[in-house]
């Protein structure tokens, strides 16, 4: 599956399609169960708080794995995205209830001599930014 997004239909600057995704208690569980990361502090409120945290948290990779959406639902591809990377800033607390929201961003930072281009994500929940530097290489049409 070949891109969507041609070279010459970007620019440095341009805005990717903002996500708003919500975060709850029975996400962390199926994230748990599937990456294997059972560490108590994503799925019980006494052992989180016990630790000095304000409540669960959610898994950072999963936090990852969501904001690179905004990529690929941008691109059309997700086999054009051939370099990832963030580092994780703030935890996005997940209190009993309905869940929260956490919002999504990308920017075009840069375009590539070689037909690449990076893109700067940007996630940011309850005011603030949870992911710094993160960062994604995509490979344009």
């Amino acid at each position: 599956m070949a891109s969507r997004i041609k070279l010459s239909e970007v620019s440095v600057g341009d805005e990717l399609p903002a996500l708003s995704m919500t975060f709850t208690r029975e996400d962390l569980v199926a994230y748990a169960h599937a990456s294997g990361d059972m560490n108590p502090i994503h799925r019980d409120e006494e052992f989180a708080k016990s630790v000095g945290l304000p409540d669960v948290i959610s898994h950072g990779m999963l936090t990852m794995g969501r904001a690179i959406k905004v990529v690929t639902d941008w691109i059309g591809d997700p086999t054009a995205v051939i370099d990832y990377s963030v580092r994780m800033t703030r935890p996005v607390v997940v209190p009993s209830g309905a869940g929260v929201t956490v919002d999504f961003g990308g920017t075009v930072g840069a375009i590539n001599d070689d037909g690449t281009a990076r893109i700067d994500l940007t996630a940011t929940f309850d005011g603030q930014t949870v992911l710094g530097q993160a960062r994604a290489t995509v490979r344009l049409a």
